[in-house]
């Protein structure tokens, strides 16, 4: 792993190494630097750590060109891209940092509508569990709804396994017609 920032060759002595009371005070600012970047506070720690980590270790050396928070701030930000690129797959994001185009990374999460719709959908799903005959439905409900085990469930309901594969079978294939 290379460096991430480091001194001139040429100037050894303009090398300074920050103790850990000179980088913990800028630790809240470049925490919040993360989160409003990330959108997760404890992602953002993790970079935050990783950069102090860089630099109480040596992989990073401030060289006294810039105030201590925008070296800072440089470092974490490439924590920021490379975990961008890690993450998300794309060669270069270089240009969404230089301020060229807006950098937009689709969330995993579903939206709003997504969210309503599923919900809709598992209502509905319910109410035709609901109105499946007893037998039917207490297999459903214990088994796939409650995750209870395959041998509780035959417990429960009196059955063996392959009584309990098969009202499974007849549930689902009379949910699927729904």
């Amino acid at each position: 792993m290379k460096p991430l920032a480091t001194a001139d060759a040429t100037a050894p002595s303009a090398t300074q190494a920050l103790g850990w009371t000179e980088l913990i005070e800028h630790r809240s600012f470049l925490v919040r630097y993360a989160q409003r970047r990330l959108l997760d506070p404890a992602l953002a720690e993790d970079l935050v750590h990783d950069v102090f980590e860089a630099v109480m270790s040596g992989r990073a050396s401030f060289g006294g060109r810039s105030a201590v928070r925008s070296w800072l701030v440089a470092v974490l930000r490439h924590k920021i891209v490379d975990l961008v690129r890690e993450r998300s797959g794309h060669d270069s994001l270089d240009a969404a940092f230089d301020g060229e185009e807006e950098c937009s990374l689709e969330c995993p999460q579903p939206g709003p509508d997504e969210v309503a719709e599923h919900r809709e959908r598992l209502s509905r799903v319910l109410v035709c569990i609901a109105a499946l005959p007893a037998g039917l439905r207490d297999a459903m409900q214990l088994r796939v709804l409650r995750d209870q085990t395959t041998e509780a469930v035959c417990q429960m309901l009196g059955i063996n396994q392959a009584n309990l594969f098969v009202r499974l079978h007849r549930a689902r294939q009379q949910l699927a017609m729904h």
